[in-house]
């Protein structure tokens, strides 16, 4: 009996700790370009999918840590017999592409088109991607045109690791910047296409990467910039980050500027010296403002 108490005692712990990795609740996410929004009914309930092309990305952007969902469905002929095998590229942040490769998806029975669609609808089938911490931009295509296929998108945030996080100077020459926001100084560096902001770092590590894109008076609503991250002079990854002007930091010395709100990335360092640089990638943009911090832990490790 003692040991049957225990047992199920270790079994509600574990689940505890499970259930504890999610934070949130799934949330729909649109495609920056959802033109082709198609509406299936499933079971009677209406869900959303978006048509994928072979030319065009579907860009999905989201702030993690979280899980990804994406639900794939093929538009068939009405004919019973009819299957469809497609396959799915997505990059994510600009870095490797990744390949899922769908085999002989049959029609769903409880799922149907609503409107003048012709076809029926296939079975979901899923692509799960994990995301860490910070933004993140994932782009969809769908590697064979002659398959109609759907998808429909589905993030949930998750519980990050928590970690101690130290500042992290970057090489000289940079040119520092201080910002004061909730009353404290904070020190960023101004970095630019002509003199990115450049690193020197030994991992396995995290290196945490805040931004704020400069802005003028006159600049108004959301302004969305690109960076790029480069690995001893080969690219690693490209961000596209939005933001808008910060309500709580201002320049301690410049009046002139407002910086935008922060916006977030991290770099997995793998084992071994790195040399990272990262430039803004429009030309019609200002100047970008970087900081940079790594986990307390690898302090001794990062140098």
């Amino acid at each position: 009996m003692k040991k049957s108490i225990s047992l199920l005692l270790i079994l509600l712990i574990g689940l505890t700790g499970t259930m504890a990795q999610t934070t949130g609740k799934s949330t729909l996410i649109k495609p920056a370009n959802y033109k082709n929004r198609v509406t299936i009914l499933v079971s009677g309930k209406t869900s959303y999918y978006y048509s994928l092309s072979s030319e065009k990305a579907s860009v999905i952007s989201v702030n993690g840590p979280g899980k990804l969902r994406i639900i794939t469905r093929a538009r068939l002929s009405p004919t019973k017999e009819s299957k469809a095998t497609y396959q799915i590229r997505y990059v994510v942040n600009g870095g490797i592409p990744q390949y899922s490769k769908i085999s002989g998806a049959t029609r769903a029975e409880a799922a149907s088109y609503a409107g003048d669609i012709s076809g029926v609808p296939a079975q979901g089938k899923e692509i799960e991607i994990a995301l860490g911490r910070g933004s993140h931009t994932i782009e969809f295509f769908l590697s064979d045109a002659s398959v109609h296929v759907e998808a429909r998108y589905l993030f949930t945030p998750t519980k990050g690791q928590k970690l101690e996080w130290i500042s992290y100077s970057p090489n000289a020459p940079s040119e520092p910047v201080e910002l004061i926001s909730k009353e404290t100084n904070v020190k960023y560096y101004r970095f630019s296409k002509q003199k990115p902001l450049k690193v020197e770092i030994t991992g396995p590590t995290e290196l945490r990467v805040l931004t704020r894109i400069e802005n003028h008076f006159n600049m108004k609503g959301r302004i969305h910039y690109r960076l790029q991250v480069r690995d001893n002079d080969a690219i690693l990854n490209t961000y596209q980050l939005s933001s808008t002007h910060s309500e709580e930091a201002v320049y301690r010395d410049n009046s002139k500027l407002i910086p935008g709100k922060p916006c977030e990335f991290v770099i997995e360092v793998p084992k071994g010296k790195h040399v990272y640089e990262i430039y803004p990638l429009d030309e019609d943009k200002n100047t970008v403002l970087g900081r940079m911090l790594i986990p307390k832990k690898d302090v001794k490790l990062g140098k």
